[in-house]
């Protein structure tokens, strides 16, 4: 993104930026990301509704668009409360951008990071942050009383996703009694979100996993109760098991990030009916739209969406609508499509469902929102490369 040009119009489209407002979808430069804004308005809206239903308030995750646009609209039109993300940098571009409630739902321990989150109330955000390590709090108590302001403190508990968190109710009531006595802090509850079940095909064995870190989340929470510290937030969820989480009766904020725009690891998990979850409860919105730049094999088509456009972490992208071409192969620059039939033409488009969403939008600078065939909004990736 060049940062010395102001306005939209300013930007050159091929060079800076892929598309202008009012071109047709048509001619937008590839690769790109567009989304469609049909089915991401109603996945915002079907999740606000899900939230309604449940009794539950909703933080989306902003670590997977690091997008303020979206932010927005996400609170605007979904009843977001906030936003959850995973670095201090992206913390402070949201809090930059104007959204008011901001989480890092990670540790924090580098003394400069620590000095940064301390400044982020001053920019008109409510800033919370996650803990596993009681020795963690002196350093975010002195770094506050610094900075004159207050910072919020979560308890991570590893619920089995096996990366942060502690693993026992007296080591989560410890540490919260600590943050409650710590100067500029202030206990604000408990995180834990199993991350490591989110994309387990099986309904069944997800619930199972759940169903382990709901009765952990339980215990801490009425221990906690008991020792006089009520939790104003017990999070988690994803868009694999808000369900589980949102009807627990013990947790009250979910997280979810991949239902507003979809992928096609997402895609593959089953709901309770055997149904893959992109085939009625979600729609694809995200895709990486490629152009053909080659056909010199015949049974074999080139396109321009290499791994410099996506992550191929989770698996390799599907291409949207079609069942006669298939995606197999990339190197940095080119996309091998499978083109058995020859009917692929050069400079045709085609949009890819790609693998991962979160990595894959980290590396574009724009989303390009098209509705009815013409380009309708141009959002940067606002956090985009933040990952400090």
């Amino acid at each position: 993104m060049n940062a010395f040009k102001k306005n939209l119009e300013d930007f050159e489209v091929g060079y800076d930026i892929p598309a202008h407002v009012g071109m047709d979808e048509k001619d937008i430069q590839t690769p790109c990301l567009v989304v469609d804004l049909d089915a991401f308005e109603r996945n915002i809206a079907k999740m606000r509704e899900h939230c309604e239903k449940m009794g539950v308030r909703h933080r989306v995750h902003g670590k997977m668009h690091k997008s303020a646009d979206v932010a927005h609209y996400q609170m605007d039109h979904g009843n977001a409360v906030g936003i959850c993300c995973q670095k201090v940098s992206e913390a402070e571009s949201f809090a930059r951008a104007g959204i008011k409630d901001v989480l890092v739902s990670n540790q924090v321990r580098d003394p400069a990071k620590i000095d940064r989150l301390a400044r982020i109330p001053k920019l008109g955000a409510r800033t919370i942050v996650c803990v596993d390590d009681i020795d963690n709090i002196a350093d975010l108590s002195a770094a506050a009383v610094k900075h004159g302001t207050e910072i919020e403190v979560l308890v991570e508990i590893d619920c089995g996703a096996g990366r942060c968190g502690v693993t026992t109710t007296p080591a989560v009531v410890e540490i919260a009694k600590a943050i409650d006595a710590a100067q500029n802090l202030k206990f604000g509850g408990i995180q834990a979100y199993q991350g490591a079940m989110q994309h387990m095909d099986n309904y069944e064995d997800r619930k199972a996993k759940i169903d382990i870190a709901i009765a952990m989340v339980k215990d801490a929470v009425d221990t906690l109760k008991a020792e006089g510290l009520e939790c104003d937030i017990v999070g988690g969820g994803g868009t694999g098991s808000y369900y589980f989480e949102g009807n627990s009766g013990v947790y009250n904020e979910l997280q979810c990030g991949s239902y507003a725009f979809m992928d096609a690891d997402y895609g593959r998990i089953l709901d309770k009916d055997g149904n893959r979850i992109d085939q009625g409860e979600w729609e694809n919105a995200l895709f990486l739209l490629t152009s053909i730049m080659s056909h010199a094999k015949a049974d074999k088509a080139i396109c321009d969406a290499g791994l410099k456009a996506q992550s191929v972490d989770s698996g390799l992208p599907v291409i949207f609508g079609r069942d006669d071409v298939e995606y197999v192969k990339c190197s940095d620059e080119h996309g091998v499509i499978m083109d058995p039939k020859g009917v692929l033409k050069i400079n045709e488009k085609l949009k890819l469902v790609p693998g991962h969403c979160d990595p894959t939008c980290n590396v574009h600078d724009w989303y390009v929102g098209v509705r009815n065939g013409k380009v309708e909004k141009i959002w940067p990736v606002t956090a985009r490369g933040l990952a400090y």
